[in-house]
């Protein structure tokens, strides 16, 4: 168990894939955790978590894109809990499209969310974080950080760019005992993975052919786990790695895409 016990964690994205195992980790450590989601508390998503942790778990509606969102959900944080220690940038959206005759709504989306929605969260609890002399700041971001993808210029781009934020924010926080970094994972067996499968299988390819095609995207020849990543968010927001910070660690299962 890390020593996160007694700190208060905001995670985005937390009600599904890497944003709820991350969530589920940091409350299992001792972690108060404040959710933030596009669709709030829904009962349906929140019940098990809710019931696993008391308490320990909260969810309230956060839209990462607006700024009025951001400060209005950090603001309740702290009144609630008094700070925040720990942000887990987790709030991402995937949609593929060419670069030609690409949508502005889909670059918009994919930038305003997974790029400067955590600008913005960052933006909210880094004075706190500076003032207290503590503070993690972790930044999901993906192997698509590094190697491109024909159609998916935007979401490329867009964890790319975290890269870069991340860097920054580091080099700002190092004095005050402020840490930033970031997770990159190849296919992780999330929601979303399973929205790509079962598209796949609804046009006609057999279930156990698109499985065997993503398992076999990287040299392990199995999807990564919601659980491992959060496995090592667990460890980047703990004392135990005070001197880890401005680094991306790829959880790439040995493949470069």
């Amino acid at each position: 168990m890390m020593q996160t016990a007694n700190r208060v964690a905001i995670v985005t994205g937390g009600l599904s894939g890497i944003g709820r195992a991350v969530a589920a980790r940091l409350a299992r450590d001792g972690a108060t955790v404040a959710i933030g989601a596009r669709r709030g508390a829904v009962p349906e998503l929140t019940r098990n978590i809710t019931a696993e942790f008391g308490d320990r778990i909260s969810v309230d509606q956060l839209d990462v894109r607006q700024t009025e969102s951001c400060h209005a959900f950090v603001a309740g944080v702290i009144k609630a809990h008094g700070r925040v220690d720990i942000l887990v940038n987790a709030a991402g959206v995937y949609e593929e499209a060419a670069i030609a005759g690409h949508a502005d709504q889909i670059w918009n989306d994919t930038i305003d969310t997974n790029l400067t929605g955590s600008f913005k969260m960052i933006r909210e609890v880094m004075p706190g974080m500076m003032a207290q002399k503590w503070g993690r700041i972790v930044n999901i971001a993906s192997v698509a950080a590094h190697h491109g993808m024909a159609l998916n210029g935007a979401y490329c781009a867009s964890k790319a760019g975290l890269l870069g934020l991340g860097r920054c924010v580091a080099l700002e926080g190092a004095a005050a005992g402020v840490t930033c970094n970031s997770v990159s994972p190849t296919w992780v067996e999330t929601e979303m993975l399973k929205t790509f499968i079962d598209a796949e299988v609804a046009a006609g390819a057999p279930l156990a052919e698109v499985r065997a095609k993503y398992e076999s995207s990287n040299p392990q020849g199995k999807l990564v786990q919601p659980e491992e990543v959060a496995g090592l968010v667990a460890y980047l927001v703990s004392d135990a790695a005070r001197a880890v910070t401005m680094t991306d660690h790829q959880i790439n299962a040995g493949s470069l895409w």
